[in-house]
């Protein structure tokens, strides 16, 4: 069957749909996406179509909107909306206008300016705090009822009491309205330390419909909530329909009942209005005869510094819906260090000029800081950014201003090059070196784990070279033998440090020589310290320089050079190495040839003291090093010499440019000639020299001298044998490895020199290092090693040199890297969880250590008592640390163990103290009751049960339920049971549930019980027969009975409340009070009173109050007063002002007021004058008069409103005069698309 195909899921929320649209009208699609991110594109007939002409395209969050401004018939077509792989088509149907097209373009322009009056409220919403528990919803009530809002604030994790404030619309703060129809209240509830906060609208009327808002805020909290009141009446069908009047972008409501402005705003244009018919048409009726302006046009198109001038010349007076940006900054941004930050805005007014401040700062143009103006939008661009960027960043639009906070986060430092592990010698100066991924970096260094400081020896240094850190410890010890780490805040590195007492090698000794007159005598040694200097000295005197003798220093090798040896150089030469307390000595010695009277004829001979045919007269040259055979030869006339070598039997010869013979003695024998360059042969009178520049291991052999005159021949043999460094070993192999070590092996190697091996020299490195590091100075005489002193968890190399008595071979080939780990230590608390016929079930605990490998699992073995042979339980490892084994037989005795396994192998095992017979145990049956459980369980109505008890036995035993010793029915409560576990489980909670639930576990005929009581409670009814027992004074006795249903608990008190029947407000006089009977004190006098009382049980309040039938009248008691009689006094003075007014300088377009204070008896007259005429009755303002503080309101003042006000008071005894200068000053305003909430408010009572 094939598989079905899954429905490819949608990228779209909402959806556009198709629209029909008039001629001239404005249309608008919306769509919301799943994802707020995602990249949304529109088409039109399959071409992406984008913002300009006549298409206006918005995006804010997952909010997306298409809006065609003026229809026409060429707009008529298929449209699509792309996201991700979705795509979403809909269509745009356009109709003829059906005639008088006026109110259309308005209609076009109301509905574009109500959607982006949406799209303003909706985009501009801020991330908000939550402190409201419980949200004001929204409602709807009928022309004269009540209606309360109810908002709860959690104060648990506030510092102070919060403080909240009821909003109409967008400006107009509720406090101000409190009166007749609207009450404000506030409560405490202490135990829950909730503040319950109500507005209360009373007899409401069809103009307080509309968006209503409530904030909170404390300190720096804060959250905010919008809701709708919904009024429903006569007033919506019998009274006419406001007028709407259309300025600048505002809508406002000019209805003219007494009422209106108490919970909406007043009338704020004067000049054009339209009115609106509650039919859906929207017909305009245009009310005044002037021609209708269209304010709109006038003012995007003016200057900002005429907004003023022409708002004020068309009755607009609020211009607080204009802003300067239309899109602000965020309020903060992350950006990493070395990154470039883009902030951007968006203005109203695309030819405004912005100013961006950091931290107050103007910020001049530079390489680092790039201003952009495209369009509409303001972009910041920061490069390369630094810490120093991190600041506050402020745009500035005339004396608008929006400000984001940019925080620079500082990438983590990270190691590059690790420090290498090093070697040295007791005096010499370390340099620890790492390289880090940024200048500047602060590093961190520990030796074994203690940070490094410069202390007053100065012993260690730190160097910074850019991003090169070195660690330099100036002279070497042993106690500076250890690890060192280097640390950032992204990464370590830990290399090793060894230092090694300074011990002085000879590799090659100087050997004694014997010379003739006018040869070369070369003194040759080798040391194992290439920077050791020395002296040469003869017979204790040192040996100085000069054309005849040169003293060389080569490395490790240091020789001395005698030419054209004379006889007073023979000698004792001696050479010391500076610092070390020892010498090389060898000796010169100087041979004389004396040739004696041969005569005429005499057969040749040759003068040797030995001939080469023994070990003893072996000559041993060292390769590199010259071979000269100076044979003494006699013979008269001068016989001719003939130089021959014969290669040893187990030996091959390659000398080029050489003949083969074969000689009488079946060896090969080689005619020696010049041909070589090596090869030199000279021959004087009385002597025969054979010269071998640079002997190499082919010039091994027999060497023999044939020399021939007339009078005969003589022939001589000479065995040389060259010697040299051995060939490398082959790559090591390691063996074995451990938590800090490693065993490694060699084969010698395959030619030795021509000397016995002496031994061997070791090195390691790191894998990712290029420093190698020698391990034994004294050569090892065996082939394998073991290494120690390794860091656990790093990858290493090993390889091996050969020494024999001649020198050291070049290193052998690296051995495959290899990483020092131990095996982890055994597992712990290994113990039988379960058993049973066929299978056991066995846990422990991880090991206490597992080291740096990773572990790979756990194997599990087991063996039958008496035998030696150990079989798994199962293939492979397992990760988990426990295991059932199965399929076991039954009476086997086995024993067990558990091993942890990592790279490095297995660990020690876990073994259990004894063997194990496999067969199951019967366990007794018992139920562990939590502690939880041995006492009532109490659940309100409604609530969930679910008690799970645990218990044990073996076989599985039988559980059964009962409740007041019946059976429980599935549909009565749901029971489940497992192996050792029984789960009692009520989905929704009744009065019934209530009662003592058995539970009994049976095994064959053993069991265990166990009794748990449910009690469900609810709320109490109410109390009874509540009535009046007596009234005295101001006092009321009540007397009642406890209530018939205490749902199902103890009544713990009741709530006594009273009210007066003038106002109907209830009023909480006891609290929680135990008792049936109670007085009621400190009622008023003259008020009629009524009562009631709730009870109170573990729940709660009872649902329903129980209200006394009659009420009680408090009476007057008569009371007689008698004035006494006293000299009535002269109070009057005449008005004087204590507070003077002050000159003030204001906004145009932001209500301002003046105030002043006077005293004076009889209470003064008080009027107001401006430039000395009087404005009493002036609609503009306001005066108001408290305890003689008098206020004069300016409502919205513009420039025309300047100049000085005056303030007289006149009573009988005299008058008083006050005045100040009043300046009203400019604001430049940037219209904005949007328009305010009043657009909102008079939509709720006008549908389209």
């Amino acid at each position: 069957m094939p598989e079905p195909v899954k429905k490819p899921v949608s990228a779209f929320t909402k959806k556009p749909k198709t629209q029909e649209a008039e001629e001239g009208s404005s249309v608008v699609f919306e769509a919301e996406t799943e994802k707020a991110d995602a990249k949304v594109q529109w088409q039109c007939n399959s071409k992406d179509i984008a913002s300009g002409n006549n298409y206006l395209i918005l995006a804010e969050g997952n909010k997306h909107s298409l809006t065609i401004q003026t229809v026409t018939k060429e707009d008529a077509s298929v449209y699509a909306v792309i996201a991700g792989g979705s795509k979403v088509k809909f269509e745009l149907k356009v109709i003829s206008k059906p005639g008088g097209g006026h109110f259309d373009a308005e209609s076009a322009l109301l509905r574009s300016l109500l959607f982006h009056f949406h799209l303003f409220v909706v985009f501009t919403k801020q991330d908000l705090t939550g402190l409201f528990t419980e949200k004001p919803q929204s409602g709807e009530v009928t022309v004269g009822e009540n209606i309360t809002f109810v908002a709860k604030v959690n104060a648990e994790s506030l510092l102070k009491k919060p403080t909240i404030r009821w909003f109409k619309g967008k400006w107009m703060d509720l406090a101000t309205k409190c009166g007749k129809h609207l009450q404000l209240k506030e409560t405490y509830d202490r135990s829950s330390k909730v503040y319950t906060f109500e507005m209360q609208i009373t007899a409401a009327k069809a103009n307080f419909a509309g968006g209503y808002r409530c904030e909170v805020s404390s300190k720096d909290k804060f959250d905010s909530c919008n809701f709708e009141l919904t009024v429903h009446g006569e007033s919506s069908t019998h009274h006419p329909s406001p007028l709407l009047c259309v300025h600048g972008g505002i809508f406002v409501s000019t209805d003219g009942n007494d009422d209106s402005g108490e919970l909406d705003f007043s009338a704020l244009l004067k000049k054009s209005e339209f009115h609106l018919c509650a039919s859906c048409s929207l017909r305009a009726v245009q009310v005044h005869s002037e021609p209708d302006v269209d304010v709109w046009s006038i003012l995007s198109k003016a200057p900002p510094s005429a907004f003023e001038k022409i708002a004020f010349q068309y009755g607009i007076t609020d211009l607080r819906g204009i802003e300067a940006f239309l899109k602000k900054l965020d309020p903060a941004y992350q950006v990493s260090k070395g990154q470039k930050m883009k902030l951007a805005v968006e203005v109203a007014d695309e030819n405004v000029e912005v100013k961006w401040l950091k931290n107050g700062q103007e910020i001049q143009k530079s390489g680092r800081y790039i201003f952009e103006s495209v369009g509409n939008m303001r972009y910041l661009t920061i490069n390369h950014c630094s810490l120093a960027d991190d600041a506050a960043y402020t745009c500035v639009v005339g004396e608008e201003k929006c400000t984001t906070e940019l925080f620079v986060k500082e990438p983590p430092v990270m190691i590059v090059k690790n420090l290498d592990d090093q070697m040295v010698m007791k005096g010499e100066r370390v340099e620890l070196e790492c390289e880090v991924s940024e200048e500047g970096a602060n590093v961190k260094w520990e030796k074994d784990g203690v940070e490094l400081t410069r202390d007053e020896s100065f012993k260690y240094r730190f160097k910074k070279d850019g991003c090169k850190h070195v660690l330099i410890i100036n002279e070497a010890t042993k106690e500076d033998c250890g690890h060192y780490k280097v640390k950032t805040n992204g990464g370590e590195s830990v290399a090793e440090l060894l230092v090694q007492e300074k011990e002085l090698e000879v590799y090659q000794s100087i050997a004694d020589l014997t010379v003739k007159a006018k040869d070369q005598a070369v003194f040759k040694c080798e040391v194992s310290d290439e920077n050791v200097r020395g002296t040469w000295y003869k017979n204790g005197v040192e040996v100085k320089p000069d054309p005849r003798i040169n003293i060389s220093h080569i490395g490790r090798i240091h020789k001395l050079t005698i030419d054209e040896v004379k006889p007073e150089d023979e000698g004792d030469y001696t050479f010391v190495p500076d610092g070390y307390a020892f010498n090389l000595s060898a000796k010169l010695n100087f041979i004389e040839v004396k040739i004696d009277f041969v005569p005429r004829q005499d057969p040749p001979k040759i003068h040797l003291d030995c001939l080469g045919r023994t070990a003893e007269s072996t000559i041993v040259v060292v390769a590199g090093n010259k071979l000269r055979l100076d044979v003494p030869i006699t013979g008269d006339p001068a016989p001719t010499v003939i130089w021959t070598k014969r290669e040893k039997v187990n030996r091959q010869c390659h000398l080029p440019k050489m003949q083969w013979v074969m000689s009488d003695q079946m060896s090969l024998t080689n005619v020696i000639s010049e041909g070589d360059g090596r090869v030199r042969v000279e021959t004087t009178t009385g002597h025969c020299v054979f010269t071998i520049e640079g002997a190499e291991r082919q010039d091994e052999g027999i060497y023999s001298v044939v020399v021939r005159n007339p009078a005969g021949e003589d022939t001589a043999d000479i065995n040389v044998k060259v010697v040299d460094v051995p060939d490398p070993p082959q790559a090591p192999k390691i063996l074995s490895v451990g938590e800090d070590s490693c065993v490694v092996q060699w084969e010698p190697p395959q030619f030795d020199g021509g000397q016995p091996i002496t031994g061997y020299v070791v090195e390691r490195k790191k894998l990712k290092s290029y420093r190698w590091m020698r391990l034994n100075f004294e050569p090892f005489p065996e082939t394998t090693y073991e290494a120690k002193r390794m860091i656990e968890g790093v990858p290493y190399e090993m390889r091996v040199y050969a020494v024999n008595s001649i020198g050291m071979s070049r290193h052998s080939p690296a051995s495959q890297p290899f990483v020092p780990v131990a095996p982890t230590s055994e597992p712990i608390g290994l113990c039988v969880e379960d058993i049973s016929d066929s299978s056991i079930s066995l846990k422990w605990r991880a090991p206490e250590r597992i080291g740096a490998a990773e572990l790979q699992g756990y194997g599990i073995e087991y063996r039958k008592e008496g035998t030696d042979e150990w079989i798994p339980a199962f293939q492979g490892l397992t990760e988990r640390t426990s295991a059932t084994i199965r399929d076991l037989n039954t009476g086997d005795k086995l024993q067990f163990r558990v091993r942890a396994f990592n790279m490095a192998g297995p660990s020690a095992p876990a073994t259990l103290a004894q063997p194990v017979t496999i067969r199951e145990i019967m366990q007794r049956p018992k139920i562990w009751l939590p502690r939880t459980l041995r006492q009532t369980i109490i659940k309100k109505v409604g609530d969930v049960v679910n008690i799970m008890i645990p218990f044990q036995g073996k076989p599985r035993p039988k559980v059964s339920w009962t409740k007041d010793g019946e059976p429980l029915s599935p549909s009565f409560a749901n029971v489940r049971n497992s192996e050792f576990d029984t789960i009692l489980f009520i989905r929704k909670t009744e009065r019934i549930h209530s009662g003592q639930y058995d539970l009994k576990v049976e095994i064959e005929n053993v069991e265990d019980t166990a009794r748990v009581t449910l009690q469900i409670v609810d709320l109490p009814g109410p109390p009874e027969a509540l009535k009046i027992v007596d009234t005295w004074g101001f006092n009321v006795a009540l007397e009642w009975k406890p209530p018939k249903d205490n749902g199902n608990c103890e009544i713990s008190g009741y709530n006594i409340q009273k009210a007066d029947k003038k106002t109907m407000e209830w009023y909480t006089v006891h609290e929680h009070y135990r008792r049936t009977h109670c007085v009621v004190s400190d009622l008023i006098m003259g008020n009629e009173y009524i009562f009631r009382v709730f009870s109170i049980n573990l729940v709660g309040l009872s649902p329903e109050p129980c209200t006394t039938k009659d009420s009680v009248y408090i009476q007057k008691t008569g009371i007689l007063y008698k004035a006494p009689n006293y000299k009535e006094h002269d109070f009057s003075e005449p008005p004087k002002f204590t507070h003077p007014l002050v000159n003030r300088s204001v906004i145009a377009g932001y209500s301002t007021t003046l105030s002043c204070a006077v005293r004076g008896i009889p209470k003064p007259k008080v009027t107001w004058y401006k430039n000395k005429m009087d404005i009493s009755n002036e609609a503009k303002y306001r005066m108001l008069s408290k305890q003689g503080v008098l206020t004069l309101e300016i409502r919205k003042p513009c420039p025309f409103d300047g100049g000085v006000y005056t303030c007289k008071a006149v009573n009988d005894c005299g008058e008083d005069v006050v005045e100040c200068k009043l300046e009203v000053r400019r604001n430049n305003y940037i219209l904005l698309p949007q328009v305010t909430d009043k657009i909102k408010h008079f939509l709720n009572m006008v549908h389209f």
